[in-house]
């Protein structure tokens, strides 16, 4: 509860802005910048990190074949360095842009800020790819399944804790639009 508390005190518009624009400004040059650089020599594959429905042992090997020494050291020196500043920023940034939407709707006390716990788990868990997509670039060509299936897994629940907590937060966004629009035609006489 008392992360919970902490998020809820620094969830102010000028954090929700700075924080919001840091953590974009890193996700943009992910998806913009470093993830084309290193599927340079195979554009139509995706990388682990984004493939939300995870990945097999014969995929993870394709991958790695089809991006070849460049594409892997890439990975390894260019995206997943930044990939280990997105986490935090996602945890700290998504955590504290939805308790400000929360705060609009809900006492401090509401039990609704357990949904806190979303962000901060999905980005643990994408550390823990993380952490495992470098066990595999340096175990290449020998990737254990075993690894490939724990790596997987971790996608998989990112993936699914990101998209539950962002269909929260849009809903979370809409009642704060939506009260905003009754209140305006209740005042109006």
């Amino acid at each position: 509860m008392k992360i919970i508390k902490l998020i809820q005190k620094y969830s102010t518009g000028k954090n929700v802005i700075l924080l919001f624009s840091i953590t974009m400004v890193v996700y943009l040059t992910i998806l913009f910048y470093s993830i084309p650089k290193v599927v340079t020599s195979a554009p139509e594959m995706k990388l682990f990190d984004v493939s939300p429905s995870g990945y097999t042992q014969d995929y993870a090997i394709s991958l790695l074949n089809a991006i070849g020494p460049e594409g892997r050291d890439l990975y390894l020196s260019l995206q997943l360095p930044l990939d280990f500043i997105y986490p935090g920023l996602f945890i700290i940034s998504w955590s504290i842009v939805f308790a400000w939407f929360l705060k609009k709707n809900y006492a401090l006390e509401s039990k609704v800020y357990y949904a806190l716990y979303l962000p901060i788990l999905a980005g643990l868990f994408d550390y823990t790819e993380n952490v495992l997509i470098i066990i595999m670039l340096k175990a290449y060509p020998n990737l254990d399944s075993g690894l490939v299936a724990a790596a997987s897994l971790a996608t998989i629940i990112k993936s699914v804790l990101s998209s539950i907590f962002m269909t929260l937060l849009i809903l979370s966004i809409i009642q704060v639009i939506w009260k905003s629009i009754f209140k305006k035609q209740k005042a109006q006489p």
